[in-house]
């Protein structure tokens, strides 16, 4: 790649079509590579720059996108933010290298963030290992908070997470909010099924004092259905039936299963959670569907859905 990128900065005549029209015949990684990148910047800067534009803008296919967004990961300046941001959002592809190229231009931390908030998958994971690996003081919050969005995916991150925020003295604090502990109950969850992608429950070491923090505010703040699904899928994993390479022996967490048992079993929790599946909630919804949603207090004894509707008339 970087000798054909050699080739055509040469020639000063040759056109960013005509390069993105040879480009599909070698591999063009999308990752930050150094040849390519040296191979930039060995170019004048200025040429480099507004090819790397061009081919994001007007590229009709991968390679091609990929290679400008590689150039202006070398060469570009902060005039291409929003640029780069915008391709980002087709972040399984072209992730990593978005990341990689705002993360080095002034405000960058702040540029990762906008992009990590509006992406899943693949393409948050790239930039919050971007955001960890900044650890910038202005998005410190953003991770703290929003970081975890729900998806397995967050397991390859969350060790990163918690020690990039500090997230045990946050949720320890004498006065902390929801949404902060909110996403604590997030992150607890994830590790309790990453064994083999990330950090673990079980190798977290402040493990305890941040479930014990969690399950203590959830005890005196409102029970909603989000609270409620996470709650249930903590005691769920919590248990016997849980993934011993991820939570270790379950007897170690059996207190703060209680805990988590006792509160779903508490008439408001209740309520509510039986209120969010009567409007369909997504997340209720999921839990009803497994075996172990019908065994909490909310829905003991319900039927699985799929069995309700095999059995309803036609």
């Amino acid at each position: 790649m970087a000798l054909l990128l050699d080739t055509h900065f040469a020639r000063g005549s040759a056109s960013p079509g005509e390069l993105a029209a040879v480009c599909h015949d070698v591999h063009i990684p999308i990752h930050p590579d150094e040849h390519i990148t040296v191979a930039a910047e060995r170019a004048d800067g200025r040429r480099a720059r507004e090819t790397g534009r061009w081919l994001v803008r007007h590229g009709t296919d991968r390679c091609s996108v990929t290679l400008g967004l590689a150039l202006i990961a070398a060469v570009g300046t902060a005039d291409d933010i929003r640029r780069v941001q915008t391709i980002g959002l087709l972040s399984d592809w072209f992730g990593p290298l978005a990341a990689h190229a705002l993360a080095r231009l002034p405000g960058g931390a702040e540029a990762v963030a906008w992009l990590a908030e509006r992406v899943t998958g693949w393409g948050r994971v790239y930039a919050v290992h971007t955001l960890c690996r900044l650890d910038d003081p202005v998005t410190r919050p953003w991770l703290l908070r929003r970081a975890c969005d729900g998806d397995f995916l967050n397991a390859y991150f969350v060790g990163d997470v918690v020690r990039t925020t500090g997230l045990h003295e946050a949720a320890t604090a004498s006065h902390v909010d929801d949404e902060i502990m909110d996403h604590a109950g997030r992150i607890l969850l994830v590790t309790t099924g990453s064994s083999g992608m990330g950090a673990t429950l079980s190798r977290y070491p402040h493990a305890e004092a941040v479930m014990a923090a969690h399950l203590r505010h959830l005890t005196r703040t409102e029970p909603s259905a989000g609270r409620y699904c996470t709650a249930a899928s903590l005691a769920g994993n919590l248990g016997e039936d849980g993934d011993e390479g991820s939570i270790g022996p379950a007897r170690r967490w059996r207190h703060h299963r209680d805990g988590y048992l006792s509160l779903l079993a508490r008439d408001d929790w209740c309520g509510v959670a039986r209120e969010a599946l009567a409007a369909k909630d997504p997340g209720i919804l999921w839990l009803v569907e497994t075996a172990w949603g019908r065994r909490v207090a909310a829905f003991a004894g319900r039927p699985s859905p799929q069995s309700s509707d095999r059995s309803s008339p036609q």
